[in-house]
């Protein structure tokens, strides 16, 4: 009987998620728990299905002169919806802001602090363990190495305040390392380049704004720098001439397998 009332529940909790088709380009039905869709009931009732919540992290971030500021926090808001499409989890809001070293000085990046990107971390999965969730997955569509090692130190924290907490923290860049070969033709590709490109062209095809050089910064080595924009003029790592939208849409549906796998593991532990 326990078995068969945890089956109903999950079942109405997927249909109480909202379900709805993404109606930029996806094209998929999107069922899960949203937090910013859902009521305080239905939360209450999804906890007898899940006590994982993916929290997406972003950034507000030039991105070349032809993709939104916004498209990391778009890229792993999204992964995380297709994730809950298909795996009973929580989707946090996403976190828009992130630190970003190597591009403050570009128009329009908008960065916070280590410090404070740590401290939203911690007090966001200490509130969802108040209310009952245990798994934690910190998702970041920004990549840069001093904004994931603040994540990091952050989930060390969670796993040290509650000891029935499992966490796991990662980047869209360590999802695609999981990929199968042949899918990015671009080797290093990693901002505004062939993976971005093609993931806005199919998430958010009219936010595309033409295309941009190709390009790959060289930062002196172990040397700190004043004048970022002297070493990264364009915005660019990587190639956007090799994007498309259908190319997108098979990294989505590629990293959503790794993610959906990941959460897996850390629910089994």
């Amino acid at each position: 009987m326990k078995i068969q009332r945890v089956s109903r529940l999950r079942f109405q909790i997927l249909r109480v998620g909202r379900e709805r088709f993404d109606s930029q380009a996806t094209g998929k039905l999107i069922c899960g728990m949203l937090l910013e869709e859902i009521t305080m009931s239905a939360f209450s009732h999804g906890l007898a299905a899940t006590q994982t919540v993916l929290i997406p992290f972003g950034s507000v971030e030039e991105h070349g002169n032809h993709l939104p500021l916004g498209t990391d926090t778009i890229h792993a808001y999204e992964l995380a919806k297709r994730v809950a499409g298909t795996h009973p989890v929580f989707v946090a809001p996403p976190v828009w802001y992130g630190l970003c070293r190597s591009t403050a000085l570009h128009p329009g990046t908008v960065g916070i602090s280590g410090d404070t990107l740590k401290r939203l971390a911690l007090d966001i999965a200490s509130a969802f363990h108040r209310q009952g969730c245990r798994n934690f997955v910190f998702l970041s569509g920004h990549a840069g190495g001093t904004h994931m090692a603040f994540l990091t130190d952050a989930g060390e924290q969670v796993l040290s305040r509650f000891h029935d907490s499992k966490v796991a923290v990662l980047s869209v860049l360590d999802i695609q390392g999981q990929m199968p070969d042949g899918i990015i033709e671009t080797p290093g590709d990693s901002h505004a380049g062939e993976v971005e490109t093609s993931l806005i062209l199919h998430l958010r095809g009219h936010l595309v704004n033409g295309t941009s050089p190709e390009e790959y910064p060289a930062f002196p080595k172990h040397i700190l720098v004043r004048d970022k924009l002297r070493y990264w003029p364009g915005g660019v790592w990587g190639n956007p001439q090799k994007a498309s939208p259908s190319k997108g849409a098979t990294i989505m549906e590629e990293e959503a397998l790794v993610l959906v796998a990941l959460v897996k593991r850390l629910e089994e532990l």
